[in-house]
């Protein structure tokens, strides 16, 4: 078989209630030099056999079908079985603009030393009409403002509109196992210093919100990988090795000093997680909510702390209403 131009990578877990729109914006794209891999990570809806309708309709759709084993094994396995120099991240749940491949692949074409090209999101909900949190801040579109992005916490890239060349991601080891959630940040990260990452100024791709997907779902464990990603960041750019590189799993929190071999590590992460997670739904009513206390009782920064008492009766969480509350006095009394 002649090589594509570009791979397509689309991992899906019970993904039937976008994935036909998906597919479709996929194979409507002007530039049709691609293949479609989407890997169906042991869904058990009808996931599987709306894959296997479109493969028997179009050639370029190549379905891998197996048991499930997580986002990021798949990532990895959609990496290794790419034909293609180029790869297009896609999700199940996303639209592509009809020009989204063409515009990408052409600035990759006139720029070399871009590794990873972007492009800015149109955000929809989960009917497809305009989300009304919509960012304050746009993907940068040079690498000067990528690397300035970094330092003031901004957003980075869209992973589901990145398009980047697969043997620079192999080269840093594709996406770590460590960074479950987060694992595209630590990429990006790791990948700042070999390669310029850049998105264009253009809304090429549809992006979904709603309350099933994985980032509504596990608020506090994104955001501590997400945090460590940044202090292993800091660690390569000091030219200190990296101690997140070999791991499998994150350790738990109260480790990280350990594993940074030095001292507040770990109050560090959660005085730079405990804000985000105010404003979670799932952050609040699981294991978020004693990371904040503890932020507290470390003499963190307290603000948006008593609205927060307010938000978690309105949630239904009298109790950890009364905790915080209680928290809060006592921290003041203390200091």
């Amino acid at each position: 078989m002649n090589t594509p131009a570009i791979s397509v990578a689309m991992s899906v877990y019970n993904g039937e209630r976008f994935l036909e729109e998906a597919i479709a914006s996929v194979l409507a794209q002007t530039f049709a030099d691609f293949e479609l891999l989407i890997l169906d990570d042991g869904s058990r809806d009808s996931t599987r056999a709306i894959i296997e309708t479109h493969a028997a309709r179009d050639s370029r759709v190549r379905p891998i079908i197996r048991e499930n084993r997580g986002l990021i094994a798949s990532l990895n396995q959609l990496l290794a079985e790419s034909r293609a120099p180029l790869v297009a991240r896609m999700d199940a749940d996303d639209i592509c603009l009809p020009q989204r491949f063409a515009r990408q692949i052409e600035f990759l074409a006139a720029h070399p030393e871009y590794g990873v090209i972007g492009s800015w999101c149109e955000d929809i909900d989960e009917n497809g009409r305009p989300w009304p949190v919509a960012s304050t801040h746009r993907h940068p579109t040079d690498h000067e403002g990528f690397l300035a992005a970094i330092e003031l916490g901004r957003p980075l890239l869209c992973h589901p509109a990145v398009m980047f060349r697969r043997d620079l991601v192999l080269s840093v080891g594709g996406y770590h196992a460590a960074f479950k959630h987060c694992e595209d940040l630590d990429l990006w990260l790791r990948l700042a210093s070999i390669t310029r990452i850049a998105s264009l100024p253009e809304q090429l791709v549809k992006y979904r919100h709603y309350d099933e997907q994985v980032s509504s779902r596990h608020a506090t464990e994104q955001q501590i990988g997400a945090a460590v990603a940044k202090l292993a960041y800091k660690e390569r750019l000091a030219g200190r090795p990296d101690p997140t590189a070999e791991l499998e799993h994150l350790p738990p929190l109260e480790a990280f000093d350990d594993l940074f071999a030095r001292e507040d590590v770990c109050r560090e992460v959660r005085a730079e997680v405990a804000p985000g997670l105010l404003y979670s739904t799932d952050g609040l009513r699981g294991n978020g909510f004693d990371l904040v206390l503890e932020h507290l009782r470390d003499g963190g920064r307290r603000e948006g702390m008593w609205r927060t008492v307010l938000r978690l009766l309105r949630l239904g969480e009298p109790s950890r209403a009364l905790k915080l509350a209680s928290t809060l006095s006592s921290t003041t009394q203390a200091g």
